[in-house]
């Protein structure tokens, strides 16, 4: 997949609204594979909305979303699993981890599935995120901020031509953000993939090509 474009895209809670000043929503946008993006956007405007659209998790909007020239809307069961396996990787803002298993257990669950990364390079990760202590631990005993990064090497041990990430560092110190964006930034690149960054405030510091305001 070389490009996402939304087409004069808009969430139906929002159609009826006049005032909406956005550079996503209403607008011919397209998110070029290999290019790093930030959206940038106030709470109540459809950040979080986006990202599910964008991953087929809902469909209740209006206008068009294309991968490459495949509109998203054409899409079966089968394809959206494809995608999600293959092309659009996703590090959630709520995590979607499972509590009850380690944090290791939770990157193996879909590393499995995927045979994408060697534990070797996962156990890299956990240690250059400085979480090494906590790979068997249950994930429901560790802070936020160790479930993000724990959340991210999940997000990077499969093959994706974007990387989505909604509110990656919400919960991190400045070290430990710059940890996660040199992992993430590298991985991106090796694949060639694109990031796409959203925030309300704090963000990566990465270098992007573009900065569009939701």
């Amino acid at each position: 997949m070389n490009s996402i474009r939304l087409d004069n895209t808009l969430p139906n809670v929002f159609l009826a609204r006049q005032d909406v000043q956005s550079d996503i929503w209403r607008k011919q946008v397209t998110l070029e594979k290999g290019r790093t993006y930030l959206v940038e956007a106030s709470s109540g405007t459809g950040k979080s909305s986006l990202c599910s659209f964008i991953i087929g998790f809902r469909h209740d909007y209006d206008g068009n979303i294309l991968f490459d020239s495949q509109n998203s809307r054409e899409l079966r069961t089968a394809d959206w699993t494809k995608l999600r396996q293959s092309h659009i990787s996703m590090l959630f803002q709520e995590l979607r981890l499972f509590p009850e298993l380690t944090a290791m257990e939770n990157v193996e669950i879909k590393n499995s599935l995927t045979c994408f990364k060697k534990r070797k390079e996962i156990e890299e990760w956990f240690e250059a995120l400085g979480i090494a202590d906590k790979m068997e631990s249950p994930v429901r005993l560790m802070s936020f901020g160790q479930q993000q990064r724990v959340a991210m090497i999940r997000a990077l041990v499969q093959p994706f031509d974007y990387l989505l990430a909604d509110e990656p560092i919400s919960h991190l110190d400045e070290a430990n953000s710059r940890a996660m964006a040199d992992i993430m930034m590298a991985e991106a690149r090796r694949q060639g993939a694109g990031i796409i960054i959203t925030s309300i405030g704090k963000h990566m510091d990465l270098p992007y090509d573009k900065t569009l305001c939701l």
